[in-house]
């Protein structure tokens, strides 16, 4: 399993802990609350989908209402499919959850783990928080001693992109600090995890590698029929 497609499975089972759902919803979800998961399509989504299922971890329900399931023959469609995770599907996302090695760090997958830090530990969210922090630290390191050692070679964009790039770093690193502290203290953060992420970038400017907002041109189409 790729480490892209390793992410998009760990938020599928987690966004489908909370309720389950339509594809479509699925996606919307994907890409209003999850900010990693802004230019994607049903192209991946779906064959995400399948595998879950085929590994026991969600079912597949048609309609989530007696009106839906009574709609679709009269309209001569097929009925919407329902997402819903399994037991067995919690208890796999529940392991995911306690998991802090080094991917838990990296840009793409920070960015998950942290929307889902409301269902996660304080012990876990603190590893992580650190993980993240000492990671970036080192990254910041290595950009300022490159920085010093070809500040005369580079012209003044060039220049300037390098600076935009540490300060982005800092910037999270600053907050990795204050939610360490909070951590430390007992202290919860007000709101949502995910919406406590959709305000921080944690792209880190140049170096984070997460899609942009306006990253993906096709219209939302529904195709909550596809099986």
């Amino acid at each position: 399993m790729s480490r892209r497609s390793g992410i998009l499975e760990f938020a599928v089972l987690g966004l489908l802990r909370e309720s389950p759902m339509h594809g479509y919803e699925l996606r919307k979800r994907l890409n209003t609350s999850l900010g990693v998961f802004r230019a994607f399509s049903y192209g991946t989504l779906y064959p995400c989908l399948k595998t879950l299922v085929a590994s026991g971890w969600l079912i597949e329900e048609t309609g989530s209402t007696p009106e839906d399931a009574l709609a679709a023959p009269l309209a001569g469609r097929r009925a919407k499919i329902v997402y819903r995770l399994t037991a067995e599907g919690k208890e796999h996302f529940e392991e995911l959850l306690s998991q802090t090695g080094p991917d838990a760090y990296e840009d793409e997958h920070f960015a998950a783990r942290f929307a889902f830090f409301g269902q996660t530990s304080r012990d876990v969210r603190m590893r992580v928080l650190e993980g993240r922090r000492s990671r970036l630290e080192e990254r910041l390191e290595k950009m300022r001693a490159s920085l010093a050692r070809t500040r005369e070679r580079l012209d003044d964009y060039t220049l300037e992109l390098q600076r935009h790039g540490m300060e982005s770093v800092e910037r999270e690193v600053r907050w990795l600090n204050e939610l360490i502290e909070s951590e430390r203290a007992g202290r919860d953060l007000k709101g949502s995890a995910s919406g406590g992420l959709a305000q921080h970038d944690t792209t880190s400017g140049a170096t984070g590698g997460l899609p942009r907002p306006g990253d993906d041109p096709r219209p939302d189409t529904p195709d909550d029929t596809a099986t």
